[in-house]
């Protein structure tokens, strides 16, 4: 019980997540303004087929930009809701179908229950994958966007998705693969060992599928959310008083920073810890020129509540 209490005075005192989920989630920029601001965006393709699957032939295989040609397209004039990803080595021609219903765009999440793009009906969406001359005549399968935006003309900029496609029967033998066209990392992952009590001993894996992120802060704060899967988790950052933050270095953290004491604060599940010892470190970290605000950073952390042994392990990923 003393743990809830202190958890829900942080947030009655204006400084929990509840105002910050709020804050934050309100100002995340778009991939599309994030895209370019903290790694390198990557344009891949890369496959798995089973034994059996007439598509891949049983063989597994990756692409890469710029040694491979990867490129994107939208037929906006003839289907708004179809993203069309073009992939060539020089020896093998690979073309891989995305669509939502009909007439709406792609957003992030999971899309169950598709069809042949060209001939879904109703409501369902669209997948279609092609290569070698192959292609199926009728499709089942799946697909999740992790991540996607367009251009005001509707032509897709950025897009992150894995998929699963089975040709003429629902059962038939997979084929599985994920494309990326200029994407960046954006997830929050975890593991709580045996005993931690914000994580209580799960793992949780959150991306732009399921869930939403936001972040605020300069080279001195960071504060950032992650909500999804029915939780909610913050993670606050601050380096020791009087310092900013050094990118690789490893902080030795408390719940609250002093001369040489950074500052680490994570709550998950409605739970969080009144005195905590862990440590973190950036891997990487943008801000914008002109105001100073964090717009990518990525890191990890390791945080034992109350004194205890057992941690919670996290990364962060945000546009880096």
């Amino acid at each position: 019980m003393r743990r809830l209490i202190g958890l829900w005075r942080r947030v009655a005192a204006g400084g929990g997540f509840a105002l910050l989920l709020a804050a934050a989630v309100a100002t995340v920029p778009t991939p599309a303004a994030a895209a370019g601001r903290g790694t390198a965006p990557v344009t891949s393709f890369s496959f798995t087929s089973s034994s059996g699957d007439y598509i891949g032939q049983g063989r597994s295989a990756s692409f890469t930009a710029p040694q491979d040609g990867i490129s994107a397209s939208n037929p906006v004039e003839v289907d708004p809701g179809l993203v069309r990803i073009f992939v060539s080595d020089g020896d093998v021609d690979w073309m891989i179908e995305f669509a939502g219903a009909q007439g709406e765009l792609l957003t992030p999440g999971v899309y169950r229950d598709a069809e042949r793009t060209a001939f879904r009906t109703g409501r369902s969406p669209g997948l279609s994958v092609s290569g070698d001359g192959r292609g199926c005549n009728e499709v089942y399968g799946d697909f999740t966007v992790h991540q996607v935006a367009h251009d005001a003309d509707g032509q897709v900029t950025l897009l992150d998705a894995t998929f699963t496609q089975h040709c003429e029967t629902a059962d038939a033998p997979a084929l599985k693969g994920r494309v990326k066209y200029r994407a960046q990392p954006l997830s929050y992952g975890y593991t709580s060992d045996p005993g931690d009590y914000v994580g209580n001993g799960t793992t949780g894996s959150y991306t732009g599928a399921t869930s939403t992120f936001g972040v605020r802060g300069t080279d001195e704060t960071i504060e950032y959310t992650a909500s999804g899967k029915r939780a909610n988790w913050s993670v606050r950052l601050e380096p020791p008083d009087g310092e900013k933050f050094v990118v690789g270095k490893v902080y030795r953290a408390e719940r609250f920073r002093g001369q040489g004491v950074a500052a680490l604060d994570v709550d998950g599940r409605s739970r969080g810890c009144n005195t905590l010892t862990g440590e973190f470190k950036l891997t990487r970290l943008v801000t914008d020129d002109a105001t100073g605000e964090v717009t990518a950073f990525a890191a990890t952390f390791v945080q034992h509540c109350e004194g205890a042994e057992p941690a919670l392990h996290g990364t962060v990923h945000y546009f880096a």
